[in-house]
């Protein structure tokens, strides 16, 4: 299993827009990818979930990533994230 944590710097925090294209991107992996924000933790292919995370600007998450191309999955997450939220 891969961790990391990040600090959202959009000042919408996550809201339909980047949410729509972190699932999109989520998808594109075998591993099962979940966000977690405080004591709640989601699935990142789960569109209403994230939103209803809550997650706005300055909030810190934690994406975990497990399965077959986990290493890939995070590195590519934690760009999609330094690109888009």
């Amino acid at each position: 299993m891969k961790t990391f944590e990040y600090i959202i710097t959009d000042e919408l925090g996550i809201h339909a827009r980047p949410a729509g294209a972190l699932v999109k991107e989520a998808k594109k992996f075998e591993s099962r990818i979940t966000i977690q924000k405080g004591d709640k933790e989601v699935e990142a292919t789960r569109l209403m979930a994230l939103m209803g995370l809550g997650v706005k600007c300055g909030d810190q998450i934690v994406v975990k990533i497990d399965g077959a191309d986990e290493d890939g999955a995070a590195e590519q997450m934690e760009i999609f994230f330094k690109n888009n939220l």
